[in-house]
């Protein structure tokens, strides 16, 4: 019995001791001891976080370093690209409308470059799909380099206009846009539908309507400028006018004061009838010449390169006879060549020297917009 209560004892008292665990005892965990125990495991798990830490800073500064070198590569190409292989290319192009890569300064001035690739891209749409051009002969790099700088010295020429502009207080409104496009459009300029018109611009000139708005904006303001500087030709618009309405004779001031060689001589009649379609003068003519009757003249005419007054000579069905009293404007590079002395430009791109040869087009002859608005 005594043997027995000694065995119950011993197993008793080994029940209270604390489990093994291998060869370690677990501590046993009590309300008090369970903080204690709570910092012993986690400083026991330090030992594993702590060395991925490491890794992970190691690979935001790898990430970095890329997007560094990347966004150092991307302007490294687009430079290279652009100011020394003078890359033309459809996403080039496009790259110039998100970033301002500089092409000229004209004053404190930045020129854009992407304004460079709108001239000159069209040129080369035109003259690749129309004249069937190839580029890549010797007649045909002459041929681009010509239409590198005339593009360039376009957009540089603009620059400035732009400038005086300013200055001036002259603007183009989107009104008056409008009302050229309703002009051209009323007299069968620019297609029979918008359809025609949008289609007319993307297989000439790879132009959208508000790419073509955006150079008939331009070349407005060029038109606005010189009509407000131009005061000689202005005054002697108006000496003309003031003649006529005290009752001079629309042959003899035409003879007298005309600027226009080839009409002068006849009293300043056009040798030609003249329909509301014809393209062998403005659109402002026309317009304005079907709002006459035989005999009467009108006011003062801005047509953009001139001064005109215009007399109604006949109508007979839908053509009309007329004449004209034409007073020429000074070429607006007399203005800008005026703003270049002042604020001299600097050029960022090296083009090789054109090669010299004559316009032999109507629209390579203009401003750049499409011929129906010539």
């Amino acid at each position: 019995m005594k043997r027995i209560t000694k065995l119950l004892r011993k197993k008793l008292k080994s029940d209270d001791e604390p489990e093994t665990l291998g060869q370690e005892k677990v501590p046993r965990i009590t309300n008090k001891t369970v903080a204690d125990h709570r910092e012993e495991v986690l400083s026991g798990a330090r030992k594993f976080i702590y060395p991925l830490q490491h890794p992970k800073r190691h690979i935001i500064g790898i990430t970095t370093t890329l997007v560094i070198l990347s966004i150092v590569g991307f302007f490294t190409y687009t430079t290279l690209a652009l100011y020394r292989f003078q890359t033309t290319s459809n996403f080039m192009y496009r790259v110039t409308q998100v970033l301002p890569f500089p092409i000229a300064r004209t004053g404190n001035t930045f020129v854009a470059y992407e304004n460079y690739l709108f001239e000159l891209r069209h040129y080369i749409h035109y003259y690749e799909n129309q004249q069937e051009v190839d580029f890549e002969t010797e007649i045909g790099r002459q041929q681009l380099d010509e239409f590198r700088n005339r593009a360039l010295d376009k957009v540089i020429n603009d620059a400035y206009i732009k400038q005086i502009a300013q200055a001036e207080g002259i603007n183009v409104s989107e009104q008056e846009i409008d009302e050229q496009i309703d002009l051209f459009r009323q007299q069968d300029r620019l297609g029979n539908s918008d359809k025609v018109f949008e289609d007319v611009l993307r297989e000439f000139w790879d132009w959208s309507i508000s790419d073509f708005r955006r150079s008939l904006h331009q070349q407005l303001l060029a038109q606005k400028v010189v009509a407000e500087l131009d005061e000689d030709t202005n005054e002697q618009a108006q000496t003309a006018l003031s003649r006529l309405e005290d009752g001079d004779d629309f042959s003899d001031v035409a003879q007298e004061l005309s600027d226009d060689p080839a009409t002068a001589d006849e009293g300043g009649a056009f040798g030609f009838p003249i329909t509301r379609t014809s393209r062998d003068i403005s659109a402002q003519t026309v317009d304005e010449l079907y709002k006459l009757e035989p005999g009467e003249h009108s006011d003062i005419i801005n047509i953009g390169y001139a001064l005109q007054i215009v007399r109604l000579l006949e109508r007979d069905g839908s053509e009309v006879r007329a004449a004209h009293i034409l007073f020429t404007f000074e070429d607006v590079e007399t203005y800008v060549n005026q703003a270049k002395e002042q604020e001299p430009v600097r050029v960022y791109l090296q083009l090789p020297e054109p090669f010299s040869q004559e316009p032999n087009t109507q629209e390579e002859a203009g401003t750049g917009a499409p011929a129906a608005t010539q």
